[in-house]
């Protein structure tokens, strides 16, 4: 919903990261560290600016967040990607933050991605493999799957972290199912526009929720849904 800065002007990964600290939207040392290690630019189509602070079109009716997006949820989540702990993205699109989830858990934890398009967890691999995180990808701690991603990916669970990046009707069952006690969902929840909601289960398995902001993001849906009409 937000933009903080427009234009092309901004040419280096650097400068979106000076830009994020400038208007207040990095407050982790951490989440500076990963977003400077990880270049945007690696995962947006080829034409597109990288450093805009807004969402961008991937292809397949999906899209890719806004940098300030992207470091919200990466703060949303930082005490529960710490190394050696677990980390579920679902919609990873290009793959951009299920790499710095990657950096973020380590080579002693598990970032998963899961994509419901085979083209895009093609591409999103592709992607990985010219970035900081492709030694991950090749030891396997990082691995990008096709699948509907409201069913999660139950081999790995449970996990510390989830993050969703589409908007769902209802949280998805499964995805509270694999989400360990202990651990955080982010997740959009609505129609048109949608509340992003930081979901916690308590140690004995209930479930606390908030609204931390407003969001727009495509729904999450099925495959054959999200591309009808293409």
């Amino acid at each position: 919903m937000k933009q903080y800065w427009s234009g092309t002007a901004i040419s280096r990964n650097k400068g979106m990261i000076e830009q994020l600290l400038r208007y207040g939207v990095i407050r982790s040392e951490k989440v500076v560290e990963v977003m400077k290690t990880i270049d945007r630019a690696l995962f947006v189509p080829e034409g597109t600016p990288a450093y805009v602070d807004s969402p961008a079109s991937i292809g397949y009716n999906a899209t890719i967040s806004a940098p300030h997006m992207h470091t919200m949820c990466l703060q949303l989540l930082e005490d529960k990607l710490q190394p050696g702990m677990h980390a579920l993205d679902v919609g990873s699109g290009t793959g951009y933050l299920t790499a710095c989830f990657a950096l973020m858990v380590g080579p002693k934890g598990r970032a998963v991605g899961v994509e419901h398009i085979p083209e895009l967890v093609a591409w999103s691999m592709k992607n990985v493999e010219q970035s900081a995180a492709a030694p991950l990808l090749k030891d396997g701690s990082l691995s990008l799957h096709v699948r509907d991603g409201r069913k999660g990916w139950p081999e790995h669970a449970p996990y510390d972290a989830i993050h969703v990046g589409a908007a769902a009707g209802d949280i998805p069952q499964d995805l509270i199912d694999q989400l360990k006690p202990g651990g955080r969902m982010v997740i959009p929840v609505g129609t048109c526009f949608q509340d992003l909601q930081v979901i916690d289960k308590n140690s004995d398995g209930s479930i606390s929720s908030r609204s931390e902001t407003c969001v727009r993001y495509v729904p999450l849906t099925s495959r054959d849904s999200q591309l009808e009409g293409l």
